[in-house]
């Protein structure tokens, strides 16, 4: 408790609802969803969890002042009692029921997110990943279902640290101007560290993650309420100050749906300037949806946003574990739209039950008097948890089931060991396999179907990641005297070094194949260098990865341009040759069953010798 004196009236404070600030939750958390979902006109989804960040950063410092203004103090026990009670109950209640699906259907998976349980309950789940280098870029096996539990750790850490570091700046600072000042030097570090820190072309989970590089984002909403305060707004805007106010919001908000429809988490930019400039936007949109006189507000707070943003919390909790364990862990028939209705549907349901009957109760001192006994209230939610338990059963249970009985997380283990081959000669798919992939709308197979013939390997090398590892005794029957050079977990920045070493070693051909990008992504200057060291004597072959990731379309698209632009490059077409065989691929959706692994042997050694005709 920290009190002064020169207390002002109450009267003089007005709190008020401001439902456009409701509006733009509900769009940022749409727009997260969005980028999970994969949905292709959202790439730069996850940048909805920086609009929370600015809106957090100026609600709570908001809601600090206020109390600063009316009292002269601050009560912090009561402040974070409030944030305890409006948060923890919502995340424990998530928790408790991913545990309890995990337990019953896939409980190797659990067993091995016994840290991130843990360090989510506690709100450091963000330094854990940190530590533990775990990516949320570049990952194999199944996610995480509370892998977007990093962004709320990184906001429960602001709430205990701001308000301390809050009340020195009050009271060593008497000018609103200078503490302004202050909070945005800290902001401006913050962007710094970040844009230092960060490598371009290696993964940005460090800087995406990190508390320090993150925190950006929250100063600059609390700078806006030092100098914006939603409780110190005139009834009435004088002039034309709303229309003034409306054309900076609109455009700001524009210009983060162009920034989520145009970039992704693999453009160096956004570590490097982007994220706070999208932050400044943020809060440029946040200054006339504090106020009911502007256009935008009232546009932004109509129902069904404001619906949506009240809930947009217990929505952001639900929407990553639904997702995740909804999702079979192999697909290559591309986005099912009905599943993502059902998706969407079950995020809301379970949201609205988790607001209704958890989150409101506990906050408003209710909960014990609506579960203390049954009656057509308290049943309601009940028999809707059973309902919706029930409809998890049936989508989920077979996507976690591979066929010989194993759980998704057991089976993965198995892709590693490169399959044996029968036989002395492989042979591409059978008519009936290829018929199959003739029949996806809009697919046209890259590849003819007559059986492939045993070719000569020599003076052809293959570098890649575990995926070429896997396919390498394919290759070496397909095409004999062939050198593969495979590793588990190889991205483009090791290749320079394999390829050096292959050069000292004479062991370089005159056809490169290079198939990489499965681990991650990488930048078009890193692979145009890489190509560009082989030599313009040589002829390249360039296979596109299937992975069920983010980074999948920003990798080929890249190695489309890049094959198109450079001299003797050529693209394989991977992605669209396995689109809708599922049988091609392990558990992890990403290596190759020996089924797989024959077509893709082929494959490779039919495009190297049709392009030679």
């Amino acid at each position: 408790m920290f009190e002064a004196s020169n207390i002002i009236s109450p009267n003089q404070i007005k709190k008020c609802y401001m439902p456009g600030l409701d509006g733009l939750r509900a769009l940022s958390v749409l727009a997260v969803i969005a980028y999970h979902l994969k949905l292709s006109w959202a790439p730069g989804g996850l940048l909805g969890v920086g609009v929370f960040f600015t809106l957090s950063g100026y609600l709570i410092t908001d809601q600090l002042m206020m109390e600063w203004h009316k009292t002269r103090r601050l009560d912090l026990k009561n402040f974070w009692l409030r944030r305890v009670r409006r948060l923890l109950p919502a995340v424990f209640f998530m928790l408790f029921m991913v545990s309890l699906w995990l337990y019953y259907f896939d409980q190797p998976r659990l067993i091995s997110l016994r840290g991130d349980f843990l360090s989510a309950i506690f709100y450091f789940n963000n330094w854990w990943l940190i530590f533990h280098k775990v990516s949320y870029f570049e990952s194999f096996g199944p996610l995480s279902p509370i892998g977007h539990l990093w962004s709320l750790a990184i906001e429960e850490q602001f709430y205990i640290l701001w308000p301390l570091l809050l009340v020195l700046i009050l009271r060593l600072v008497p000018r609103r101007g200078s503490r302004t000042l202050i909070i945005l030097i800290g902001a401006a570090a913050s962007a710094v560290a970040m844009a230092l820190i960060y490598q371009p072309g290696t993964d940005p989970s460090r800087v995406y993650y990190g508390t320090d590089t993150r925190a950006f984002a929250l100063l600059i909403g609390a700078a806006l309420a030092m100098i914006w305060p939603s409780w110190d707004q005139p009834n009435k805007i004088p002039g034309k100050s709303p229309i003034m106010l409306d054309l900076l919001g609109g455009g700001s908000l524009l210009a983060i749906f162009l920034m989520i429809g145009y970039t992704n988490q693999y453009d160096p930019s956004l570590y490097q300037y982007g994220l706070a400039i999208f932050a400044i936007l943020s809060a440029i949109v946040i200054v006339p949806l504090t106020h009911p006189a502007t256009m935008l507000s009232r546009i932004l707070g109509c129902k069904p946003l404001r619906w949506l943003g009240v809930r947009s919390y217990s929505i952001y909790l639900w929407h990553f574990p639904i997702i995740i364990l909804t999702n079979p862990t192999v697909e290559t028939g591309g986005l099912n739209i009905g599943r993502v209705v059902l998706q969407l549907a079950l995020i809301i349901i379970m949201a609205d039950i988790s607001w209704k009957y958890i989150e409101e109760p506990i906050r408003r001192g209710g909960l014990r008097k609506l579960w203390k006994r049954p009656s057509a209230q308290t049943i309601k939610p009940r028999f809707a948890l059973i309902m919706v338990i029930a409809l998890l059963d049936l989508m989920i249970l077979p996507g976690f089931v591979t066929p010989q009985g194993k759980s998704s997380a057991s089976a993965e283990k198995t892709f590693i060991k490169a399959p044996s081959v029968m036989g002395s000669q492989v042979s591409m798919p059978s008519s009936d396999a290829q018929q199959k992939a003739d029949n996806i709308p809009g697919q046209k197979p890259p590849l003819k179907t007559e059986p492939s013939e045993v070719r000569s390997g020599e003076g052809i090398t293959a570098i890649g990641d575990s995926v070429m590892l896997g396919a390498a005794p394919y290759l070496e029957k397909v095409l004999p005297g062939i050198i593969v050079d495979g590793e588990v977990g190889r991205q483009i920045y090791q290749a320079q070094d394999v390829v050096n070493r292959l050069k000292e070693e004479g062991k370089l051909g005159n056809i490169v194949i290079i198939e990489l990008g499965s681990n991650g992504p990488f930048s078009e200057k890193q692979m145009t260098s890489l190509l560009a060291s082989l030599g313009n004597d040589k002829k390249i072959v360039l296979v596109n990865t299937r992975v069920p990731r983010a980074w999948e379309s920003t990798v080929n698209s890249d190695l489309q341009k890049i094959a198109a632009e450079m001299p003797n490059t050529t693209l394989v077409d991977w992605f669209s040759a396995s689109q809708g065989h599922d049988s091609y691929f392990n558990p992890d959706g990403v290596h190759l069953t020996p089924e797989g692994a024959e077509y893709y042997a082929a494959m490779l050694s039919q495009a190297i010798y049709e392009d030679d005709k």
